[in-house]
């Protein structure tokens, strides 16, 4: 499935989606004002958080606590937003309910969709900007049969607004697999790598018929925007 099919709730244009009520799944990162986590890291603790939130049983399980709450977010657009946190903000938040997911050294806490007007206040008053984090030094190449969300060469972004790109991708992924599929990437703890394409390879991997995420443009980057392809390798082939 690629983000440009009509039942794509990433897919640019309008559709029936956009007139149901709007949801948002918040992302809180960790950001320390010493001991910011390096880019990737917090990329790929995204992904694997946004993964690690929809197999809680909270969310799969059809009586869930937070299934719900994530039926009525999908049946609107998936919006997720990404806030920072430390010291005091990120105790508060982590007294909400969610699932918090550490990587090397990123800490990543995702909780249920809240209507896009409904932010718990002490999430609401978290800051969205102050998310430009790098990478010390070039991420090495991902292990063979590692799946891999390759991000769109050339193409601007924060890292909160990446986090969330990285989540959908994660996510488009995991709707295609098969429940032996999934548990064989469960087992491994969600292993996965983010990584920039490489320019001549970008438009190969948009066609290759992968999940690829299209941006809304609310934010950042202009509406129908590739920015990820979720490399999976038991998706690669259908």
């Amino acid at each position: 499935m690629t983000s440009t099919d009509a039942s794509s709730p990433f897919r640019d244009g309008r559709s029936e989606r956009d007139e149901k009520p709007q949801y948002v799944l918040p992302l809180v990162v960790r950001i320390e004002k010493g001991a910011p986590p390096a880019r990737t890291d917090a990329l790929e603790t995204a992904a694997r958080a946004v993964l690690t939130f929809l197999d809680d049983e909270r969310v799969s399980d059809e009586d869930g606590a937070w299934a719900r709450a994530v039926r009525d977010w999908e049946d609107a657009r998936i919006r997720k937003v990404v806030r920072r946190a430390r010291g005091a903000e990120w105790r508060r938040a982590g007294a909400l309910p969610g699932v918090t997911l550490t990587g090397k050294a990123a800490e990543v806490r995702v909780f249920p969709p809240v209507p896009l007007d409904g932010w718990p206040k002490d999430l609401a008053k978290l800051q969205v900007s102050g998310t430009e984090l790098d990478d010390p030094e070039e991420p090495p190449a991902p292990e063979p049969g590692t799946p891999v969300l390759w991000t769109a060469p050339g193409l601007a972004m924060s890292a909160g607004k990446t986090m969330a790109q990285a989540g959908h991708g994660a996510q488009l992924a995991w709707w295609e697999l098969d429940d032996a599929e999934r548990a064989a990437w469960r087992a491994t703890g969600f292993a996965l790598a983010v990584r920039t394409a490489d320019p001549a390879r970008w438009e190969e991997l948009t066609r290759s018929g992968l999940p690829v995420v299209r941006d809304a443009g609310f934010t950042e980057i202009a509406p129908g925007s590739c920015t990820v392809v979720a490399d999976h390798p038991a998706l690669r082939g259908r």
